[in-house]
């Protein structure tokens, strides 16, 4: 079964947008979450696959509305918990 990540060959989402965007984060906090994705899992508290894997599974309407970092950062969150560094709802306040 096809994810909302696998938009391939799906229609009604408009043409791609081709502007070259020379910055890589338009936010300090962006280039954190990539900096604590890449120490997490560097320390083997995760893997890619799982990372991926908690992105893609977001619900369709949740996945389009949220922008690109944010779903790192919310995977980042949900793996936490998964493995028992941070106590569930821990960061909801």
């Amino acid at each position: 079964m096809a994810r909302i990540n696998d938009v391939g060959g799906m229609q009604g989402f408009g043409p791609v947008d081709t502007t070259d965007d020379t910055e890589p984060f338009h936010a300090d906090w962006e280039a954190r979450v990539v900096g604590l994705f890449n120490a997490l899992r560097a320390q083997g508290l995760f893997t890619t696959d799982e990372f991926r894997d908690v992105i893609e599974s977001m619900p369709p309407a949740e996945y389009l509305a949220t922008p690109y970092y944010e779903r790192w950062f919310r995977a980042v969150c949900v793996l936490l918990e998964r493995k028992g560094v941070l106590a569930p709802g821990e960061l909801d306040d």
